[in-house]
């Protein structure tokens, strides 16, 4: 396991393709690579990405979209809508494997009202978003997400339990604690489907902090994903206003260091 590095954390002062040195720069060998915008996703966009990576000698772990713009409508009752949305998906899924990517980090539906949304729709699309991810060679992880129905421990088992073709899921600790749920409890259903892994920190004033700067028992859940044989990385992914230096990312570094 190694201490990686989310270029969201440089959002919006950083552009993607220049955030890719910069983790470098700051003694990461891997990242995952948030893409901001549609433009992102495109072909000629990644090759450049890709080129950029490969110059750094930096490992991509995972992906990550600009989901709000087109991961809720997968979902929509209107069947044109989600047909539309599968080829952002798509873009993604395939940019993610050009950069070498693991995993594809997915919210999926938002929380709120599923009058015109059946289990079995919801079931349908994750058939379908899973085998389209296979096809690219690159994985759906599944990320909890206070927003997102993906919160909810029932709803995290159903998927597990309905979808034909692989599923596998992303941890993120400040997530977790916004959405009231210990994260240990979300790891006994994730379980050995845990592909990647966003570690940050929180106390009571703030849900956001650099790992090291709040209270979170980071032993507890470094042996608990220990003891799932996690293959993975872990991704440090805060905010911008979680820090005033580079250096402060650093020292967290060096914090995680110690547990893995």
């Amino acid at each position: 396991m190694e201490i990686g590095l989310s270029s969201a954390v440089f959002y919006p002062n950083i552009k993607t393709e220049d955030s890719i040195k910069l983790i470098s720069d700051l003694g990461f060998t891997c990242a995952e690579v948030f893409l901001n915008s549609p433009f992102e996703y495109e072909n000629d966009f990644i090759k450049k990405l890709t080129y950029i990576k490969e110059s750094c000698g930096l490992k991509i772990n995972s992906v990550h979209s600009f989901s709000s713009s087109f991961e809720p409508y997968l979902f929509d009752a209107y069947k044109r809508r989600r047909r539309d949305m599968l080829k952002f998906f798509e873009m993604v899924c395939k940019a993610g494997s050009s950069l070498g990517a693991s995993c594809y980090t997915f919210h999926g539906m938002r929380n709120g009202p599923t009058d015109f949304i059946s289990k079995d729709l919801i079931h349908d699309v994750y058939n379908n978003l899973t085998y389209i991810a296979g096809e690219n060679d690159i994985k759906l992880a599944q990320e909890n997400v206070s927003w997102c129905m993906s919160s909810n421990l029932e709803y995290l088992q159903d998927l597990k339990d309905n979808c034909r073709y692989p599923l596998y899921f992303t941890l993120d600790i400040k997530q977790a604690y916004r959405a009231g749920v210990n994260p240990l409890e979300y790891l006994n259903i994730m379980d050995k489907d845990l592909i990647n892994f966003h570690i940050n920190d929180r106390n009571d004033i703030y849900s956001c902090l650099l790992p090291g700067d709040g209270d979170v028992d980071f032993q507890s859940i470094f042996s608990k994903i220990k003891s799932l044989n996690y293959k993975g990385n872990a991704i440090m992914e805060v905010y911008s206003n979680n820090y005033t230096s580079y250096e402060d990312i650093k020292k967290s570094k060096r914090y995680l260091e110690k547990f893995v």
